[in-house]
């Protein structure tokens, strides 16, 4: 399953050292056979469907996967001047701003952008980065748990402060981790600057637990999720992503014939990826030819099952087990870039400040 795990505040200063998939050729970036492609660690594509943009486009793909989402693009903008590949894949909603203000992209507009859903479409006058798949964080739920305990799961965030669920929760620290990040963001929208603060009070007083990220929080606390099974897990509510109950039944075996968890539908954020033009690419044609490529049917086809997100191309097919197990949140939380950049690093420092100390 893929996670968004990330280094959402803090900026590493150091050298970084990037580790290479995807083709075995050897020519570097400025090759102009070869277009490089810089993303976080949970870039996923169909070897047949990467093979045949090769084919068609003349150009080899050589990825280069840089840690977690936050992680990589502090990396990109510290090396933006002479970049380490040509198009950047994985730069969210929560922090475009920043890659935007440190003018990290180049203005491009990828053929079929005109395809792509209207709510997804940004920076429409410069054109520096495209969408290129969104999903929701949401609270999941373990469904034998509540089940065992007869207890109703929780809808909305109004829920999980009442003491039906105290001591149930587990979140990411907002400072390291994507969903983390998100369902902070969630409660600002919902509460709104003067509120989120007071509600994240209620929620501490109520027992969330906070660890690190992601894959702590739903593979070694989480009840519900076939890793949590294994290691004993007893809280059986998680801040993970709507996508994550079809994760569940595809990957296990034998295949249940419903999802073992659900999903808070009034706990969602919505959470939109883009990719651009590094600025400084020396491949800038090969770059040009690959977003067109991610934004194009074949790869909006096959994503889903590869990145557990959904397509933004209009035409885009979702996958059965999306819409039976993972529907998108009818009615998610959202915030404008311009109000995320103008309070992001307030916020997150508000709030480890109430909730963890």
């Amino acid at each position: 399953m893929t996670k968004r795990t990330t280094t959402a505040v803090v900026i590493g200063l150091g050298l970084v050292t990037l580790s290479a998939c995807g083709s075995s050729d050897s020519a570097g970036a400025g090759d102009s056979k070869t277009v490089t492609l810089v993303s976080h660690d949970s870039w996923a594509v169909s070897k047949s469907v990467l093979e045949d943009f090769e084919k068609q486009s003349g150009y080899k793909v050589r990825v280069l996967k840089d840690g977690d989402a936050g992680q990589a693009v502090n990396k990109a903008i510290l090396t933006k001047d002479n970049p380490q590949g040509d198009v950047f894949f994985g730069v969210d909603n929560t922090l475009l701003s920043r890659a935007l203000d440190n003018e990290l992209f180049q203005s491009y507009e990828a053929k079929g952008s005109d395809q792509i859903v209207q709510q997804y479409r940004i920076d429409q006058d410069r054109h520096r980065v495209t969408p290129i798949d969104s999903g929701d964080i949401c609270v999941n739920y373990d469904k034998a748990y509540f089940s065992k305990h007869k207890l109703a799961p929780p809808a909305s965030f109004d829920d999980l402060i009442k003491p039906a669920y105290k001591n149930l929760l587990v979140t990411e620290n907002a400072a390291t981790s994507s969903p983390g990040l998100g369902f902070l963001l969630g409660t600002a929208a919902k509460y709104g600057d003067n509120g989120w603060q007071d509600y994240w009070k209620k929620l501490k007083a109520n027992g969330v637990k906070v660890v690190d990220g992601w894959e702590q929080a739903y593979n070694d606390e989480f009840s519900g999720s076939a890793g949590g099974k294994k290691a004993k897990a007893d809280r059986p509510l998680v801040v993970s992503y709507a996508s994550s109950p079809p994760a569940e039944v595809i990957y296990a075996d034998p295949k249940p014939k419903t999802a073992p968890t659900g999903v808070a539908s009034g706990t969602c954020f919505r959470q939109v990826e883009y990719a651009g033009l590094l600025s400084n690419a020396k491949n800038t044609k090969g770059g040009k030819a690959l977003l067109d490529f991610l934004i194009g049917v074949k790869f909006q086809n096959d994503m889903p099952l590869n990145m557990f997100v959904y397509p933004v191309r209009e035409t885009a097919q979702v996958p059965e087990e999306f819409v039976k197990f993972g529907p998108q949140a009818k009615d998610p939380e959202t915030l404008a870039p311009a109000k995320i950049a103008a309070n992001r690093d307030q916020w997150v420092k508000s709030w480890t400040s109430l909730v963890l100390k």
